[in-house]
């Protein structure tokens, strides 16, 4: 600010300098002509010297007004460049403070007692961002993926096995935010009055990976645009790091008196319902004992035998917990569901909504009830679904073990059912609230997804967490032609996935080929046996 007086008295200083040296000028002119005489040729060369003088003023003004422009240029330049010091200063100065009053405000220490400051640089030092670090086997290394302005390249498939995706919500947010960081890093380096300063176009690719103790390391690559031609780079590293460990929040819970009420829709599948109160009877009526179990039932065919397997369980264990409402219409879960929930008269109660294909262990029921909250949380456990066990066991000799045997988690026994949604546990309250199940939605699937997105998109808080105590036994799928396209081709995609793995599927694939290397390993043993027994 103190400069713009200085320049305002510079330029009026050089402007009245100007008007002198033009009265000057032409009183020269003035004084090289004769009015007195009157000759022709005086006056041509008058005339003629005139001309020329007239042109020499106009060469010697130009210059002069040129150089005076270039030094009010230069100081408009300098004023300029001042004036972004100044601003990048106070910017500098105010987030020291700022770093300092949330250092003194928030009281942030390691627990060795560690300023802020110095926990960033030593994991700055400890992160392997500007040297390797040393690792003990292959498994250590965190893999980077690579993403560019809408393209993320995917390391870990993640949900529905996706290999590249759109960033969205947070990883776009944050994405967005490191390439205009280093955009802002390279501009830093040139100076304002530069013709051309690095814009978020100039981004061509980048990689990034998080270390779970030092934060998430980014490398960035832009074109070079002081230089031209192929092959010219700016790359700007970037770190966005872990802060120390600070507590949040202290809850006590108690889940004694916690009832759950688990909600059932089932038409048919009389079989299958008898093993799933086998699995209800030694867990919930024999362990939990706090769970109440609702039957919504889809029309008469199997109603009798149903209510026969129910009667004799109650009866047997003296458990009155269990209850059939029955709809006489076409099986819709979601309606099943929503029947279920508006069934019950006793008060707010944890809903879990079960299927019959569905295995649990008491540590589930305890999941269940620690990760709802009334009017905050909602529990979306992430099912292992076994494989098929007919190709699982089949494929190396084995006998098929008996069902307790088969829940075992491994990548040769099934996967995370990170797509599925229909297992799921909230307050009946939050249920209501959020106007529960869309009913239109009839036959398979799509109504559990629907609830879902309800969820994503309020301030619930969603918990979406894999789950050791819950399974999804394998059982054959018969997928209805009469679905829509997207139903059928959703639940075809289920089906083979719910089959086997990749490698098992490929043996499955290749058997013919399998069965031929097998006959010729047994006839190479044969006649390694042959000619043994002739030597002996």
């Amino acid at each position: 600010m103190k400069m713009m007086p200085r320049v305002l008295l510079l330029l009026f200083t050089l402007s009245a300098m100007t008007m002198v040296f033009i009265a000057k000028c032409g009183l020269y002119i003035d004084s090289q002509v004769d009015p007195r005489d009157g000759s022709q040729q005086q006056t041509l060369k008058t005339r003629e010297l005139f001309s020329a003088v007239i042109e020499e003023n106009e060469k010697r003004h130009q210059a002069k007004v040129e150089e005076l422009e270039a030094k009010i240029q230069a100081l408009k330049s300098s004023l300029v460049e001042e004036r972004w010091q100044n601003q990048n200063l106070t910017k500098r100065v105010n987030l020291l403070e700022g770093e300092n009053d949330t250092v003194r405000n928030i009281s942030f220490a390691t627990a060795n007692g560690t300023s802020l400051a110095n926990f960033m640089k030593q994991n700055l030092q400890t992160a392997e961002i500007l040297h390797g670090v040393e690792m003990k086997s292959e498994y250590e290394v965190f893999s980077f993926n690579r993403f560019t302005i809408n393209r993320i390249f995917l390391v870990d498939p993640g949900l529905g096995k996706r290999v590249v995706e759109k960033p969205i919500g947070f990883k776009k947010k944050d994405l967005l935010e490191v390439i205009s960081f280093g955009v802002s890093a390279l501009n830093k380096e040139k100076s304002p009055t530069a013709l051309r300063q690095y814009t978020a176009s100039d981004f061509i690719e980048g990689v990034f990976r998080t270390e779970p103790t030092t934060g998430t390391h980014y490398e960035l690559f832009y074109r070079n645009i002081d230089t031209s031609g192929s092959g010219q780079y700016s790359k700007v590293i970037v770190m966005r790091p872990f802060g120390p460990l600070m507590p949040v929040k202290s809850d006590r819970i108690s889940t004694r008196q916690s009832w759950i009420n688990m909600i059932l829709p089932l038409k048919g599948r009389i079989d299958s319902f008898k093993l799933f109160m086998q699995h209800f009877t030694e867990t919930c009526i024999t362990k939990d004992e706090k769970v109440f179990l609702t039957v919504v039932y889809f029309g008469q065919e199997g109603l009798e035998q149903v209510q026969k397997i129910l009667k004799a369980t109650m009866e047997q264990y003296d458990f009155k917990n269990i209850k059939v409402v029955t709809l006489d219409e076409k099986f819709s879960r979601g309606r099943g569901l929503q029947i279920g929930a508006l069934d019950w008269k006793g008060g707010d109660v944890v809903l879990f909504m079960c299927d019959v294909d569905i295995v649990f262990t008491v540590d589930f029921l305890e999941r269940c009830r620690l990760n709802t909250e009334r009017r905050k949380r909602v529990y979306y456990p992430i099912v292992f679904s076994l494989y098929n066990p007919h190709v699982v066991y089949s494929l190396h000799d084995q006998i098929i073990p008996p069902e307790k045997d088969q829940l075992m988690i491994s990548k040769q026994t099934g996967f995370w059912r990170d797509f599925g949604y229909g297992m799921t546990c909230q307050f009946r309250s939050d249920f209501m609230k959020i106007k529960g199940f869309d009913e239109h939605i009839t036959g398979w699937g799509g109504e559990d997804v629907a609830l879902y997105k309800k969820y994503v998109r309020s301030d619930y808080i969603v918990i979406r967490a894999t789950d050791p105590g819950i399974f999804h036994l394998w059982h054959e799928k018969v997928c209805d032609p009469n679905l829509s396209s997207d139903q059928y081709q959703g639940c075809i995609r289920s089906k083979a996935l719910n089959e086997a793995s990749h490698a098992q599927l490929g043996l499955l694939a290749f058997k013919d080929e399998v069965n031929i290397h097998r006959g010729y390993k047994r006839r190479m043993g044969e006649r390694v046996s042959s000619y043994l027994s002739k030597q002996r």
